[in-house]
């Protein structure tokens, strides 16, 4: 029987850019390190910015002059990993001893890629894991990662992995992490609606796993000083709903709505034993004779030079 803390840091990216995004991170420090975490998640795009409520000017058939510009600055506000922003979450976690998982968008030459990035306190960048399917729109703007980056980190806590935002609805990527033995199962995102929870709470109890999201909080345009379009200046851009459940899909705290903060939990490896009981999704209660599924890790290169 093995205890540990686990958090959802809950907060949004700043509408100045990465920066100040960085700075607000940082100001949780001593917050982190009061709380004892072992592994705090951060939301989805977070370095680096979800541009919700963005055309970058494309339509059907054509792109516009200001759509090009718009994408040129969202890609400036992207992070290289490694790089100076990775090396300031990397002192967090080595000074609060805490495992993070940091939602960004990473730069990858001239395409971007929306990240979860593994940090550890001993050993700094350790895994990432790249957005395998972007949702609607954001595949004008991201691109896909692949099999080769679907980690799974050991932390105190237990071994960890991540799915961000509407990945978490593909039954084939939770069936490849089940089976990579995932115990804390953390899904950073900005989805901020009510049927967001009933997922978490399924893939918590599917997978017989204690499952930490963590949402972007982005107050009104009108509090925020921003604008919008097509959004409600008076309502919350995102209204969070960071939540950390049990492995049979309770609620252990939260969702926290309308406001930042620090989500903390207790929790207990002895509950993953006997929550999985009557069900392991990938053991006792597979069938391999009638479904397998296969998992090409292997990473993929458009262009390979051989000599």
């Amino acid at each position: 029987m093995t205890s540990s803390t686990v958090a959802a840091l809950q907060i949004g990216s700043h509408p100045d850019g990465k920066a100040k995004t960085l700075a607000r991170i940082l100001a949780y420090e001593h917050e982190i390190k009061q709380a004892g975490a072992d592994l705090v998640v951060m939301p989805e795009a977070l370095l680096g910015g979800y541009p919700k409520g963005e055309t970058f000017s494309t339509y059907v058939g054509y792109r516009l002059p200001e759509g090009r510009a718009a994408f040129e600055r969202y890609a400036a506000n992207a992070i290289d990993v490694p790089g100076p922003e990775t090396a300031e979450l990397e002192g967090l976690a080595a000074r609060t001893g805490a495992y993070l998982v940091v939602g960004v968008i990473e730069r990858d030459g001239s395409t971007l890629h929306c990240s979860a990035l593994f940090i550890s306190p001993e050993t700094g960048l350790c895994a990432k894991h790249r957005k395998l399917m972007p949702t609607g729109s954001e595949r004008l703007i991201w691109g896909q990662g692949d099999g080769s980056t679907l980690p799974v980190v050991e932390t105190p806590a237990g071994k960890i992995g991540a799915a961000i935002c509407w990945e978490n609805h593909m039954p084939l990527l939770r069936t490849a992490m089940y089976a990579k033995g995932v115990d804390v199962w953390c899904a950073p995102t900005v989805d901020e609606r009510d049927n967001w929870l009933i997922s978490m709470r399924h893939i918590a109890h599917e997978g017989r796993c204690f499952l930490v999201s963590a949402c972007q909080y982005q107050p009104s345009p009108r509090e925020a000083g921003t604008s919008v379009p097509h959004w409600d200046e008076d309502r919350p851009l995102m209204q969070g709903g960071s939540v950390i459940l049990s492995p049979m899909g309770e609620v252990i705290v939260g969702p926290l709505k309308n406001q930042e903060g620090l989500l903390v939990a207790q929790i207990d490896s002895a509950d993953l034993i006997k929550a999985r009981y009557d069900f392991d999704v990938v053991g006792h209660y597979s069938r391999p004779d009638v479904f397998t599924l296969m998992v090409d890790e292997r990473p993929k290169a458009s262009v390979v030079f051989k000599k």
